[in-house]
């Protein structure tokens, strides 16, 4: 008995050595060395796992960089500058200096602007409601209001106002992830420069449909009518399908167009436009004074004779 539990240990010793020898050539032959450098990047990186760089998570990120050895054509718009400055510290390049960007809500439907014409009662995502719903003004391309943008920032830089039903972008806490312009169905929020002084003016409105119909779902839609493309001396907009863009890259923020606009469509941020003056007008030339009368010589009665 004693001889045969100790030939079944023998055996089974040998067939686990046997399978550990395997194990360790095959381990050696599909290893994969990982630069440790991924992880010096990984640790700079701000852990948000935003998806902001277009990759599936910061490691993924960090092994980008790592894999390319420079910073072209890759950013972590979390991070900003400082994030950049270290991880080219890290790979022994330089970082290109990147125009900061902030998300904008391109819609003024408000509740005031947009009145509701309807009730919705279905689900409370914008997603849902944007595949079977126009929106409570009627106007399919406004914002829907249920709040995918606020639950997808991490940085809680995006609320929803109570009064106006409106996205509220708070500027300090916004990275420009982009993980609210994914979120939004109807694509209002978009990513744009700062601007000088972070000025800059931006048309609130996605409507493409022509003017009375888009005036008519809300009182401060985009007409198309042109205005503010024939005003800009800089060629920075332009009309297409019934509806004006700005390009951030040729706008100077000079606040002519936020003038012209009808509707007030435009919205200029962290600057009042300067509104030009009527000239006065010509003062009518004063009418010459009537000559005096010439004297006439006094008659004196008590004049001695």
């Amino acid at each position: 008995m004693t001889n045969i539990i100790l030939t079944a240990v023998l055996v089974l010793g040998i067939i686990g050595a046997i399978f550990a020898i395997v194990l360790y050539f095959v381990a050696q032959k599909f290893k994969v060395v990982e630069d440790p450098k991924i992880d010096e990047v990984l640790e700079v990186l701000p852990g948000a796992n935003c998806g902001g760089c277009g990759k599936a998570g910061c490691r993924a990120m960090a092994e980008a960089f790592v894999k390319q050895g420079n910073m072209d054509g890759l950013a972590c718009p979390a991070g900003g500058p400082a994030v950049a400055e270290k991880v080219a510290a890290i790979l022994g390049c330089v970082a290109e200096v990147a125009e900061p960007q902030v998300a904008v809500v391109r819609c003024n439907g408000t509740c005031a602007n947009a009145p509701a014409k309807n009730n919705y009662d279905g689900m409370k995502d914008c997603a849902f409601a944007h595949s079977v719903y126009a929106g409570e003004s009627g106007c399919q391309f406004g914002c829907l209001g249920f709040g995918n943008c606020a639950n997808a920032c991490q940085f809680g830089a995006l609320s929803l106002d109570p009064v106006t039903g409106m996205p509220i972008v708070d500027e300090e806490k916004c990275t420009a992830c982009g993980a609210c312009t994914k979120a939004c169905p109807r694509g209002i929020i978009e990513l744009r420069n700062k601007g000088k002084k972070n000025r800059r003016v931006f048309v609130a409105c996605r409507n493409k449909e022509k003017g009375a119909i888009a005036r008519k779902a809300c009182s401060a839609a985009c007409i198309g009518c042109g205005l503010c493309a024939k005003t800009c001396k800089f060629e920075a907009i332009t009309i297409e399908n019934n509806l004006a863009y700005i390009d951030f890259n040729k706008c100077i923020a000079c606040g002519q167009c936020v003038n012209v606009c009808p509707n007030k469509a435009i919205h200029p941020v962290n600057f009042t436009p300067v509104v030009p003056k009527k000239p006065a007008p010509a003062e009518a030339p004063a009418t010459p004074a009537a000559p005096a009368a010439p004297a006439q010589p006094s008659t004196n009665d008590n004049t001695n004779k």
